[in-house]
Formats: C-alpha cells, structure tokens, sequence
C-alpha cells in the first residue's frame, strides 16, 4: 500500500471513529453526579417540563445571530450573519459591534409581562443569557465594564438596570424555577482573546500552557463572575453553562483535533486544553446554592446533570435526564419578521419530547426594546390553553414502556403506573386502534376534557376506542385519551 492510500485509509478510520465516538456520546456517555440530594433534584426538574429560554443581549439591536458574527471562523453561517454595510473588515466591525453597548436601551423592559406570559403557557422554569459569548453581562458584575449597568450603557440610568436580577425575581414571583444561562468562553475580556496576539477562532487567542498565568486570571474572571450570580440574586436553581469547547482536554484528543485542523475538516485552527477547575468551581456554588443543578453542556462528566439536544428531538428518547432546548421561531435572538413555529407543531413537539422522557425547553429572544414579538405571546396563550387542559397528562409523568406508534401517536403514565394518557396528534374518524398496550378489564378510557366513559374492544390486533365526532370540539390541538389501568 503506498503512503497516499495509507493516508487516506488512516483519514476515513478517523472519520468513522470520531462520528462512532460522537454517537456514543450523545447516547451513553453520562455521569450521573453522585450526590444524592442532586438526583432527587434532578427528579423534581423532570416533573416540569415546560421551560423558557431567552437569548438577549445588545445584539438585538442589529437584529442577527448572538454573538457568532464576531467569531473569526470561516463559518458560513456566522459570516453570513454579519450586519451588512457596518465595516469593511474584520476589526472594524468588531469595534462596531461592541459599540453597540452605547446604544443599548430597551425602555419596555417589562420583565413581569414575560414571567405572566409565560406561566400561563404552562412553563415552570426559565433559563436567561446573563452572558453570551460576546462577553457582554446583563448583570451588575464588579469584574467588567463591558456590561447593562456601565455608564457607557445608556440603560444604566434606569432603576431597572440590572436585568438579570429583575427577570429573575419576576419569574420566581410566580413560583418558576430560574435558570442561569452562563458563557464560559467570553470574546471581551483580555484573559481570553489576549491583545497580545490576534484571534484566531472561538478558542483563546494564546497558547494556555505557554502562558499560564493569563489562563490562570482567565480562571479567577469565570470563577469570580459565577460567584456573583449565586450570591447575589437570590435563589438561582439551574447553572446552565454553554460553550463545551472550555474544557479539559487529554493530550490524544488534542493531538486528534490538530490532525483534524491539518485535514481542513475542523473549525478551530487552535485547539487546546481550556481547563477552569469544574469540580472546584460545582464545590464552590454549591455551598452557596446546595440544590443547584449544573448543566455543563456538551462536556462529558459529573457536572453535566442533565443533557441538551440543540435544536432536536432524540429520535427514542435519551436513558438519562435530558432537555431539548429549540427556538420557537428561527432564531435564537431577535430578528425582525421571524418565522414563528405554529401552536399546534409547538405542542406536538412538546408530547413527543415528554413522551420520551425529555423536558422542553422553548426559546424566545426579546427586541431591543425589550419586548416579545406579538407573535410570541399570541403563541404562549394558545399553548396555556392546551396546557390549562390537558396539564394533568404531562406534567409529573413518566414515559411509558415505549413512547409512542408511528407518527401520532404518544404516551406517558403517572409514576405509579396506574395511569396511561393516549396522544393523538390526529382526530380519528371513529375508532382509534392502540395495538401495544393491553387495558385490564376494567379500565376505564375518558377523553380529556369530557366526562364521557369510551367504549373500548380488546382484539387480537390491540385495543379499538370508539370516539365520537362531537368530541372532536374539546380541544383545537392535540386530544388526551385518559386510561384508568
């Protein structure tokens, strides 16, 4: 065999084993944490749900994707987002995109109508962006000037300035949970895209082991910033930690993504251990918030208590705690005239999330004045109104023995077991036929919503429910079979 075919023999074995070991991962790879306390916990985050993520930041003003414009990567994607007609290069147009702080003034800040908005919906958890990965801080950090409270920030001046700590005391007025969302890379501070060199893509701007000491400041900023947001605003129930590329590294994986970087496959031309000390730093808010689950996404270990497909939903589910967080329009910030998912797939998405064991977690991203989209809110109320309904059959549930039958059909049970909710995305003309659950013989089949007993008819092929036309009314969405096994 010459050298070339070698080569591209050893290519293809890289490729189908890093694709093998991605897969591996995303199904088997979880560490549950061993404190008892935080399993208990993670069983109560399992009977919400129904959760709100809201990606906000000065962004929204040029109306494009978080952050990622000001990423140096050749990403089609993040290029492609850039605000045209700002600069004609690179650095300029960094210096204009960090200028929008002086900018920055959302005077419909209502965070109240968002936390209303979306209990109605019948969300029980929040997660907001106290910090993308732009650096920019929507909290009164004592650790940089790059933030809403600054004086360079024109809504310093409002009482309200201090955004995260009025969503969050908004959203826990109406008993929800409240969720951090934190960027452990930040693209402001000098202790990660060091001036001393030019960035080159998302990682740092120098070499960690050759200069330990920016690393170590770079340590001390995250630590520092995180601190702050357990101490000082109140009781904080999730750490939900983005930005999977800061972490620990071994040498072999290393040395695999430089080979990846010499192919062309891979983004990051700079791949290196980013180590910031995740046990020390899990000890260390915990001792503040005991209860805090840690979401550190995409790293393999005990400080990921829960996993977070993005922008999917797990084919059969995942066999651990797991979230599917998705937008409920196209974006993850606000864009103008974004296309927003209809009511009906927005909680059909939801049934099949729960139905396979997984909570959802629906994304929407205010305006620069702070506002929802019109949109979001019409979306919201519709989705309370399934939810005020049909609630009982979601939340605190369980997945059932399988998940569902083809394409419309669903299930989850109460945690006893004595209890199965039938989801049908479709109205049946007549009978509806559940071929793999077996009813005892006094089960007793109601349709959410209605007080009338089903008939039903056990065969050889599965269970046959008679459904009445006139029952068709009692919801405009997905209908709930309740079983009394």
């Amino acid at each position: 065999m010459n050298k070339k075919m070698l080569k591209l023999g050893f290519v293809v074995l890289l490729v189908l084993s890093t694709n093998v070991h991605q897969l591996t991962a995303q199904h088997k790879e979880y560490y549950p944490d061993p404190d008892t306390a935080i399993q208990r916990r993670l069983e109560e985050w399992k009977d919400l749900k129904f959760g709100l993520l809201m990606h906000w930041g000065t962004y929204s003003q040029w109306g494009i994707v978080e952050s990622w414009s000001i990423c140096p990567e050749d990403l089609g994607w993040a290029t492609g987002a850039r605000k045209k007609g700002v600069a004609d290069n690179y650095v300029d147009y960094v210096k204009a995109y960090e200028k929008l702080q002086t900018t920055f003034n959302p005077v419909k800040f209502n965070p109240e109508k968002w936390a209303a908005a979306a209990k109605n919906a019948g969300m029980k958890y929040m997660v907001f962006t106290t910090k993308h990965h732009d650096g920019f801080t929507m909290f009164d950090s004592k650790f940089t000037d790059y933030k809403i409270t600054d004086k360079a920030t024109p809504f310093s001046s409002n009482p309200r300035s201090n955004i995260t700590k009025e969503v969050f005391n908004a959203f826990r007025k109406e008993n929800m949970w409240i969720g951090a969302y934190f960027s452990k890379p930040d693209w402001h501070t000098d202790y990660y895209w060091w001036k001393q060199f030019p960035q080159s893509d998302r990682n740092p701007s120098y070499s960690v082991q050759k200069y330990p000491e920016q690393w170590k400041k770079f340590i001390d900023f995250t630590h520092n910033q995180i601190n702050e947001l357990v101490s000082d605003y109140g009781k904080v129930d999730i750490l939900w930690l983005d930005g999977g590329w800061v972490r620990k590294k071994t040498e072999e994986e290393i040395k695999t993504e430089m080979f990846e970087v010499y192919e062309g496959s891979r983004w990051a031309r700079n791949p290196q251990s980013q180590d910031i000390n995740m046990p020390e730093l899990v000890k260390k808010v915990r001792a503040k918030q005991p209860k805090l689950i840690v979401v550190d996404r995409a790293v393999p270990g005990e400080q990921q208590n829960y996993l977070t497909p993005e922008q999917h939903i797990p084919e059969k589910g995942l066999p651990y705690p797991w979230e599917t967080c998705m937008t409920m329009a196209n974006s993850w910030s606000y864009v103008p005239n974004d296309q927003y998912k209809s009511t009906n797939e927005l909680i059909e998405k939801l049934v099949d999330i729960v139905s396979k064991g997984g909570n959802y977690l629906l994304n929407i991203g205010p305006s620069p004045e702070g506002e929802f989209d019109p949109v979001a809110y019409d979306r919201l109320k519709e989705i309370g109104v399934w939810m005020k309904l049909n609630g009982q059959a979601i939340y605190g549930t369980r997945n059932y023995k399988l998940f569902g039958e083809g394409d419309n059909i669903r299930f989850t049970q109460s945690k006893d077991g004595k209890t199965l909710n039938i989801f049908l995305f479709n109205y049946p003309q007549g009978n509806v036929r559940i071929k793999n659950v077996s009813f005892n013989a006094n089960s007793t089949v109601k349709l959410i919503g209605s007080n009338q007993k089903l008939k039903w008819k056990a065969g050889g092929e599965g269970v046959d429910i008679s459904l009445p036309a006139s029952l068709k009314a009692v919801t405009d969405h997905v209908w709930v079979l309740q079983v009394q096994l």
